[in-house]
């Protein structure tokens, strides 16, 4: 294709050629034609090429070009425009810049060419221009446009992608200027949690959602959240007086500006999430739990009390009494009781499991607590202890102080026997009440029937603890 730029034609000619270029000679003319471009061909009236003038650096073949038709040089392609340069040449026509294909061992190279006739019979001379670098430009240039184009088409869908999730979202979320607490952007379930028309929060300020006493603490909280990852999250009341909102807020930064990514939802969802993921933990737990009105009766349990009193479900054990699966009937759970109504908790108290028709019963550890005030609930934590109770080393107290006890006889009075004999009963009978109240002084002077004094005596006259832990 022509390029009229690099042609002669509209350009204003040498006033004074005749005075300033008569007496060029041919050393200076050879010179202007090497000048003019990075490769000289001179022709003849037919095409074929007489000699060249170029770098053999660049184009190595450039001797072999000599006396061979200046269209075998050039591509398929180029060979038409070739042709219609010699054709201009010889009709005398302007001549305009062409770009053709020269073909070289290393493959086709772009020389743009301008064919200028020598006068009449002298043939002409052909310049041409190594596009090479212009073409390695050209060719970066397009693989930086293309480049250009995936990202931005890859920006598009990502752009895509990130509205279709944050519209479809069902959390709502908004993004808010840090410096206006203008709203951004809001998805759909944002105006439906402020219970707006879509698309009426954009613009509007977010501090303005909110009822005015709890503006400020709102103001403040998304202060916080530009400088802080770790912020925990807060509740405010919306204007409309609904229920309370809970707001998560997060900054960052685009394009110079600071923004934040404020995520609601409302406290009751929250509390329903927390109680739901407080029941699977419950639910998952090693030990037994099981959950009770204020008369014991069990409302609910976990897989693991279920396994513990050999039930089939859970379904199966609400609505009935826990005693009739935890402790001796008439003592552990009425000790239990008491022990709530006065500290609102009770610790490792150690009671049996299955205790019926003369069997003893598994022996457990068992916690409990008790929670509120118009509906009173408890809760028991219970962990069977059976096998620690056995790799316990065995004692030697209470069979070898019977044993020891009979062989006094001879050696002291019946009375003396039966006073020693008395003592040994009164202390094994408080080591157990004490063992089994896991140490509580209160809990074993009413097991026992005895007052406090009396056990805080006892104790004392038996060594079985100071008196100052006692009165504690």
């Amino acid at each position: 294709m022509s390029n009229r730029r690099t042609s002669i034609e509209g350009k204003l000619p040498f006033t004074t050629a005749t005075q300033h270029l008569e007496g060029l000679g041919v050393d200076v003319a050879a010179k202007l034609a090497m000048v003019a471009g990075d490769i000289a061909f001179v022709l003849n009236d037919t095409g074929r090429i007489v000699d060249v003038a170029a770098d053999p650096r660049e184009f190595p073949e450039v001797s072999g070009w000599i006396g061979r038709e200046w269209l075998d040089t050039v591509s398929v392609e180029s060979k038409p425009k070739v042709m219609e340069m010699l054709a201009s040449v010889r009709k005398g026509v302007t001549q305009h810049w062409r770009q053709v294909n020269l073909v070289t061992l290393e493959g086709d190279v772009p020389v743009r060419f301008v064919a200028v006739s020598l006068g009449a019979g002298g043939g002409s001379i052909a310049f041409g221009r190594d596009m090479r670098d212009d073409a390695a430009l050209q060719q970066r240039l397009l693989q930086a446009q293309q480049s250009l184009e995936r990202d931005y088409l890859r920006l598009r869908q990502l752009e895509a992608r990130y509205r279709l999730l944050f519209e479809q979202s069902i959390e709502p979320v908004l993004i808010i200027d840090a410096d206006t607490y203008r709203i951004r952007e809001a998805n759909q379930a944002a105006h439906q949690i402020f219970r707006s028309r879509p698309g009426t929060l954009q613009g509007g300020k977010f501090t303005a959602l909110f009822a005015k006493p709890a503006r400020e603490q709102v103001i403040a909280f998304l202060g916080s959240a530009m400088v802080s990852n770790g912020l925990q999250p807060m509740e405010a009341e919306p204007v409309d007086g609904g229920d309370k909102i809970h707001l998560a807020a997060s900054g960052f930064r685009e394009r110079g500006g600071q923004f934040l990514l404020v995520r609601l939802s409302s406290a009751q969802r929250v509390a329903q999430q927390s109680a739901s993921v407080t029941a699977r933990v419950i639910e998952s737990m090693p030990d037994a739990f099981v959950l009770t009105d204020a008369r014991m009766i069990i409302r609910e349990a976990n897989a693991a009390f279920v396994e513990l009193v050999a039930a089939a479900s859970a379904d199966q054990l609400r609505g009935q009494p826990l005693g009739d699966f935890i402790g001796r009937p008439g003592i552990d759970l009425d000790l239990i009781d008491s022990q709530l109504a006065k500290h609102d908790s009770a610790r490792n108290v150690t009671t049996v499991v299955g205790a019926r028709d003369g069997f003893e019963g598994e022996p457990v550890e068992l916690s409990a607590v008790r929670t509120g005030d118009e509906q009173v609930c408890y809760g028991f934590v219970i962990r069977p202890i059976g096998r620690r109770l056995r790799d316990l080393p065995p004692t030697s107290d209470s069979p070898r102080s019977v044993e020891q006890l009979t062989e006094l006889v001879g050696r002291m009075s019946l009375r003396d026997i039966v006073r020693e004999s008395t003592d040994l009963i009164e202390r094994l009978c408080i080591e157990a009440a004490l063992e089994y109240t896991s140490n509580n002084r209160a809990s074993a002077a009413e097991i026992l029937g005895l007052s406090r004094q009396s056990l805080y005596s006892k104790l004392h006259r038996y060594g079985l603890g100071n008196m100052a832990d006692a009165e504690d």
